[in-house]
């Protein structure tokens, strides 16, 4: 089987499967998913749905939360993994938004980048979720799911995987591609254990193919 095979049999799967894939972060608007993906870092999706209704609430804009200080950001998301750098990055990105961007949250995967607490996996989740620009952004799910169903050989970090998988993946599907690797790997093709006696995937998976179930 070669790469452009498995990649039409897999994305065939998906789009029959799994016809609707979204992010499970809960969002009204730009900003707010901006938010909650900065949160989200080494962070389940569920404890972030916990901390952003009040948060946002509260700071339900890029004037109000750059009005606010880190020390009253903590108290809204001390439950979060690496509360005091979320805290300093959340009020940073806001205020440069203001400075920057005049409070709109950018399309462009660059000047995303040059905002606090934004590497190039949000950038990416921003560019597409919001935007449905053809950005595919690599976490830790999307990067082990890919390199195990064969999707992509040898690749060192999240950049080099993105690179591959935007090779194979028409432009139009990108955005949503992006959540069936993500829902797959959590739900799925864990990463301590993947549960592949319930993966319709196991034909095209290069990782099956050397751990068949017995």
């Amino acid at each position: 089987m070669t790469t452009k095979q498995r990649y039409e049999h897999i994305i065939a799967w998906f789009s029959v499967n799994v016809p609707i894939a979204e992010t499970e972060l809960h969002y009204d608007d730009a900003f707010g998913l901006l938010v909650a993906v900065i949160l989200s870092a080494q962070c389940t999706d569920k404890r972030v749905n916990m901390i952003t209704p009040p948060l946002l609430k509260d700071f339900p804009t890029p004037e109000a939360m750059a009005a606010t200080s880190q020390e009253v950001i903590f108290d809204y998301i001390r439950s979060v993994s690496y509360p005091n750098n979320k805290a300093k990055h959340l009020v940073g990105m806001a205020q440069k938004l203001l400075s920057d961007f005049g409070g709109i949250v950018p399309d462009d995967i660059e000047k995303l980048q040059t905002l606090p607490g934004v590497g190039r996996k949000t950038a990416n989740v921003i560019a597409s979720v919001v935007f449905d620009k053809p950005a595919m952004a690599v976490d830790t799910h999307v990067f082990r799911v890919s390199e195990r169903m064969g999707l992509v050989t040898n690749s060192k970090n999240p950049l080099q995987t993105e690179l591959q998988l935007v090779k194979y993946i028409p432009a139009e599907l990108i955005p949503k591609a992006h959540h069936w690797l993500i829902l797959h790997g959590r739900y799925i093709c864990q990463a301590r254990k993947p549960k592949c006696n319930e993966c319709g995937l196991t034909t095209w998976c290069r990782y099956f193919q050397n751990h068949p179930i017995s």
